[in-house]
């Protein structure tokens, strides 16, 4: 069973490879995404992010997942020293860095609470899997029509930040100003919550974010610096 949908604005894309694959667990994936952005998007006004922005809801007010999201963003805060944030100077609250690969995470989660063993879910090039193995490919950070690696997975997943889809989005906290230190920061690891929500972090911080990120436990790192340097961990799951 395969379904592509935009959602969150990118594509997703799922494909189940279970014989017994259902419609009901790809309505109930698709339905999941659409209801994180109608909750937790900072462009739509009535979104429970938009609220607590303005200031029209209490912490105690707030939704578990909610809560949960603004816990880990404040984690990676911390583990960055302040190079991940989610509150910039005159921007309002966008917890989208880390909205995105949880959301997704938790799709995948609720597949296999189904009961699917085989599936790839694709949220814009981010990817989350089970019952591999699985090759995804790392898009070449300057040429769209190239890749410069490919990877093989089975149960887990990898993301990618980069400057290529949308320009210099990615803005150092410490400093205020993008960050193009790194053309690509790609992790796998065992969750889409940790890959993204550290191959964002790492880009922001430049440089220093390749060692950073590949210290972290169970996290593997394909990175292209500015200077065109390529650095991969050992570990790191290089399709034969």
């Amino acid at each position: 069973m395969r379904r592509v949908e935009q959602v969150m604005g990118f594509p997703v894309s799922l494909r189940i490879d279970d014989g017994d694959a259902s419609d009901e667990a790809a309505d109930a994936v698709f339905g999941w995404l659409r209801e994180v952005d109608a909750r937790f998007s900072p462009f739509k006004p009535d979104s429970e992010v938009s609220r607590l922005d303005r200031g029209e809801l209490e912490p105690h007010e707030l939704s578990p997942d909610l809560v949960e999201v603004l816990d880990l963003c404040e984690d990676y805060r911390v583990a960055t020293r302040g190079a991940f944030q989610v509150r910039l100077p005159g921007r309002g609250l966008d917890p989208c860095a880390m909205v995105k690969g949880w959301s997704v995470q938790r799709a995948a989660d609720l597949l296999t609470a189904r009961g699917a063993a085989r599936f790839c879910l694709n949220a814009g090039g981010d990817v989350a899997s089970v019952g591999g193995p699985w090759r995804v490919g790392v898009r070449h950070p300057e040429q769209a029509d190239r890749l410069c690696q490919v990877l093989e997975i089975a149960d887990g997943a990898v993301a990618t930040s980069a400057r290529y889809e949308r320009g210099d989005h990615i803005v150092d906290g410490r400093t205020g100003r993008p960050a193009t230190g790194l053309l690509s920061m790609t992790v796998v690891a065992a969750s889409l919550t940790e890959a993204d929500a550290t191959a964002t972090a790492a880009f922001a911080m430049g440089p220093e974010g390749i060692e950073w990120a590949a210290a972290r436990e169970g996290c593997e790192v394909f990175a292209v610096d500015a200077e065109h340097r390529v650095f991969r961990t050992p570990g790191l799951p290089v399709a034969a």
